[in-house]
């Protein structure tokens, strides 16, 4: 079962994509940059047909809705994910951290707790996805008990609001599939997020997918990498399976 729902979040009405049969285990499923669209929908859809209901807000709704958001182009062409990333991609990104990120989790997860069986969530995240996944599983301890972080960027920083910092007041098990050389999340980001997950004392896997761009799940763009997709399949079923 699928359907596209709105939600009453902070500053108006959203859009979410919600997936799987109701009573299941839940697990929020945060976007990349490029927006909600039917590559996020069909993940959405592959994680419930493992016996899980899944959410997927478009978490741009202060921007405008999805379908307007969306890119117009087929971004699997030359140059076209390229051209679509300038087109003010990188300032909706910027404006959508730590703060607004925490503002809406609250609307997202009691709308996933209306269709999602008792007991704790997983939450999963994609490009800047991840970073939201680490800030809600910081700020919702108990309620999280699984983060997947996948080709995210910036997860390290030296700023007050880094996610990494997150960590310590979480209760969840985490698993990353960082892209390899990735300007986002360099090695030693990835060096010094392990030593976070480690002093915190969180079951974790850290890992960089050889040969795997960033933006390598997202099927619909130039940069998909299947091994590294099914892989990040592989684990992420494997850490929901574990913890709800």
């Amino acid at each position: 079962m699928h359907q596209t729902i709105e939600i009453e979040a902070p500053d108006g009405a959203a859009e979410a994509y919600l997936a799987g049969e109701a009573g299941r285990p839940g697990v929020l499923l945060y976007m990349d940059a490029i927006g909600l669209r039917p590559r996020i929908e069909e993940m959405a859809d592959r994680i419930a047909s493992w016996g899980y209901v899944v959410l997927a807000p478009n978490v741009f709704y202060r921007d405008g809705r999805a379908a307007d958001l969306a890119p117009k182009a087929d971004l699997r062409e030359a140059g076209e994910r390229e051209a679509f990333f300038a087109g003010g991609v990188g300032e909706r990104v910027a404006a959508h951290g730590r703060d607004r990120t925490l503002a809406d989790a609250p609307a997202w997860l009691a709308r996933l707790g209306q269709h999602a069986g008792d007991g704790p969530v997983g939450v999963t995240g994609y490009c800047m996805g991840a970073r939201m996944a680490v800030w809600t599983a910081g700020e919702f301890p108990g309620t999280v008990a699984a983060v997947g972080g996948f080709h995210g960027g910036g997860l390290v920083t030296d700023a007050d609001d880094s996610p990494h910092r997150s960590i310590a007041t979480s209760t969840a098990e985490y698993a990353f599939g960082h892209a390899d050389q990735d300007r986002g999340m360099p090695l030693d980001a990835v060096a010094a997020l392990d030593e976070a997950l480690t002093a915190a004392g969180r079951p974790h896997l850290n890992e960089v997918y050889e040969g795997a761009a960033h933006g390598y799940t997202m099927a619909d763009t130039s940069v998909y990498d299947e091994a590294g997709t099914e892989r990040h399949f592989n684990v992420l079923r494997g850490l929901l399976d574990r913890t709800l």
